[in-house]
């Protein structure tokens, strides 16, 4: 049967649900060299801040039981240079974009926010809220509920494009904090980001990441990563779209993350191990909607709930 896997998020069609994580694609000129990067709904690009960084200093990446800790440190040219050398071969590739921004001030947010207002080919802004606020003492932004709100408030009134809020997993009560990005202003939420993790190499009795801490990514926090789906879902339905990451490498995992109330997925970890991964998920999808005899994508969101 003819499946549509197309979806309208803010009045933006987007060719299907697919997308791949900030972090985990580059800024998709890599993937392009093996395949055809159109395909997918869209690319979620590295993370771009004021000023170039340099990251942490290695080692920054370990491999652990299903999954891998990272503390990369949010490497980046900064998007000046993004936009003057990167930016331009973005725009032969037919798909949409969307921008992860960061920085350590609201101020900040909405400098990187401008610079990067006139590129037509990014439909979109995600905030990532697990850095520290400078002005506050180092709290993380996505861990205060009033940070959260200001930072929240402040980029809506520089965006013209849609703001989508990456909540951190690493919260108490995430239904709270989807709650306070809504009223905020945001037009979308993504769950989840990575969760805080360690790993300890025994024979030299220190931690194998230089800052000790990172970022758990990978197979073993999907059920994380679905669960906070769903309370997010129960929490403010379909007022915005919710955007499930984490734990994504085959269709069944992303149509865990969809039945919980996900209108996208975004593929991560799953791209360094296979890079053809997000377009096996989509083809999964395709395929299962045909199986179940269903003919539009959007009707599995929140099935899981009881929706229909």
């Amino acid at each position: 049967m003819s499946v549509d896997l197309s979806i309208n998020l803010w009045g933006i069609e987007f060719k299907n649900p697919v997308w791949v994580a900030s972090g985990t694609f580059g800024y998709g000129l890599e993937a392009a060299r093996i395949y055809d990067v159109s395909k997918l709904g869209a690319v979620v690009l590295k993370g771009l801040s004021l000023k170039p960084r340099e990251g942490n200093e290695p080692p920054r990446i370990v491999e652990t039981y299903c999954g891998m800790l990272n503390a990369i440190g949010l490497q980046n040219p900064g998007v000046e240079r993004f936009l003057k050398e990167i930016y331009p071969e973005l725009e032969k590739i037919d798909t949409r974009f969307v921008a992860n921004v960061f920085e350590e001030t609201e101020e900040g947010y909405a400098e990187v926010i401008k610079a990067l207002e006139g590129a037509e080919k990014i439909v979109a802004y995600e905030l990532n809220v697990s850095c520290p606020n400078v002005k506050k003492g180092g709290m993380v932004f996505g861990h205060d509920e009033r940070i959260l709100a200001s930072l929240v408030e402040r980029v809506k009134k520089v965006a013209t494009k849609p703001v989508i809020v990456k909540l951190s997993p690493n919260v108490g009560d995430v239904k709270r904090f989807a709650r306070v990005c809504v009223e905020a202003g945001a037009d979308g939420l993504s769950l989840i980001n990575t969760v805080l993790g360690m790993k300890i190499n025994v024979e030299k009795m220190r931690p194998e990441l230089s800052i000790k801490t990172g970022g758990l990514s990978g197979p073993a926090i999907l059920p994380i990563a679905v669960r906070m789906v769903y309370q997010a879902f129960e929490e403010v339905g379909f007022e915005v779209p919710i955007i499930g990451v984490g734990g994504i490498s085959k269709a069944e995992d992303a149509l865990e993350h969809v039945l919980a109330g996900a209108s996208a997925v975004q593929v991560g970890t799953a791209n360094f191990y296979d890079p053809l991964a997000p377009l096996k998920v989509l083809e999964g999808i395709e395929s299962y909607l045909s199986r179940k005899g269903i003919s539009n994508f959007k009707k599995l969101v929140g099935r899981a709930h009881g929706v229909i």
